[in-house]
């Protein structure tokens, strides 16, 4: 696509897809609040190694006013998403661009044609590149840096998409909380009626992969009724388990037991976007060295709950009750101890009453809203 200023360009090789990583630097660069992202990180996420290419296939584009790179879009289609849910339904994501309605529909106008080509009849995002990773358009709480593993946008991002006829399908909760919180009554008693039947273990490092197996099987059970979901494969699983291993200190994953089985989880992760945020994306000649040296000597003074999950046989009465704030107890005694001031709880289904009225009863607010948005693809 192109008229006499605006070109869309595929990002295709290794040309193409460095161009492409680094469109936020230029849309970002006098925004306080933006954390540039780890280079080497979306380098693999893009990679077709990344086993989300196991299951989904996608294409990217970037938007170019004569020299300059002004905007950039992926296009998706997962068939874990199809095979699931039947609905003809592709994706978008990555999207950023300049404050331009004319480059917003350049951009996705051409994500809807590669979709409704291959057969969808409806686009929804962004996702980037999945539900299990970065997703949702931040519509409220642009004034602060995100947390690890989330979004930052433009205000005026939703504008370009609402004038583009897309509408809010599904809002996002983030909840900021204080750990040395005062442990509500309720949480207490639901404790204690439980007696014995409810005890906790920290990770065991001496068997990774079955740690993570078991996680990841919590998780796919835990999370299998929510709004989109998408089972974690097991390639995913060994990926995350590999991640995990060098982000998150042996306390901060923790499993639930109930009469000595398996019942829920939750991992709690630094936030590492303080440590990187004058890195400017690059660990290397240096990077490395200060990431690393910074992670030793001053674990950083925020951090999040990234996954929390209960089995569904479970989830109900009072002894789902007990689980939930066990596992919450558990992760802010272990942000405690290493020194976190503020945890953000992300992210919530605006929908899931369940689990906000849990966190606002531990004095947790919400600090940013993301959408994900959807229409249906004319033609």
């Amino acid at each position: 696509m192109t008229n006499s200023q605006l070109r869309i360009k595929p990002a295709e090789g290794r040309a193409g897809r460095a161009e492409f990583i680094r469109v936020p630097w230029r849309l970002y660069r006098d925004d306080p609040a933006w954390v540039p992202p780890l280079l080497l990180d979306k380098k693999l996420q893009l990679s077709p190694k990344n086993p989300y290419f196991q299951h989904a296939r996608a294409a990217f584009w970037t938007a170019w006013r004569g020299p300059t790179p002004v905007g950039r879009i992926s296009a998706q289609i997962d068939q874990l998403h199809l095979q699931r849910y039947d609905d003809d339904c592709g994706f978008f994501g990555m999207l950023e661009a300049e404050n331009n309605p004319e480059t917003f529909a350049a951009l996705l106008q051409t994500a809807e044609s590669w979709l409704r080509r291959q057969g969808m009849k409806r686009i929804r995002g962004p996702f980037n590149l999945s539900i299990n990773q970065e997703c949702g358009l931040l519509v409220e709480g642009f004034d602060t840096p995100p947390y690890i593993m989330m979004g930052h946008a433009r205000p005026y991002y939703a504008s370009r998409l609402a004038e583009l006829g897309y509408h809010g399908e599904k809002d996002l909760l983030a909840y900021q909380v204080e750990p040395w919180f005062k442990t509500p009554r309720a949480m207490t008693i639901a404790i204690r009626r439980m007696g014995g039947r409810v005890t906790t273990r920290r990770l065991a490092t001496t068997k990774i992969d079955e740690e993570m197996k078991l996680l990841g099987d919590i998780f796919n059970d835990a999370w299998s009724e929510n709004w989109g979901f998408i089972p974690m494969t097991p390639a995913e699983i060994k990926q995350m388990g590999e991640e995990l291993r060098y982000l998150v200190p042996r306390r901060g994953i923790i499993f639930a037991m109930v009469d000595g089985e398996p019942a829920g989880m939750i991992v709690g992760l630094p936030n590492l976007n303080e440590a990187i945020a004058d890195l400017n994306g690059r660990l290397l000649p240096f990077g490395w060295a200060r990431l690393l040296w910074r992670l030793k000597i001053g674990y950083p003074k925020s951090g999040r709950v990234a996954l929390m999950g209960i089995r569904k046989k479970f989830q109900h009465g009072t002894l789902g009750a007990a689980l939930a704030f066990t596992l919450i107890d558990q992760a802010r005694m272990h942000f405690v101890r290493m020194g976190v001031t503020e945890v953000e709880q992300s992210w919530i289904l605006e929908d899931n009453e369940g689990m906000r009225k849990i966190l606002e009863a531990i004095g947790s607010r919400i600090s940013k809203r993301y959408r994900i948005y959807g229409r249906r693809l004319e033609g």
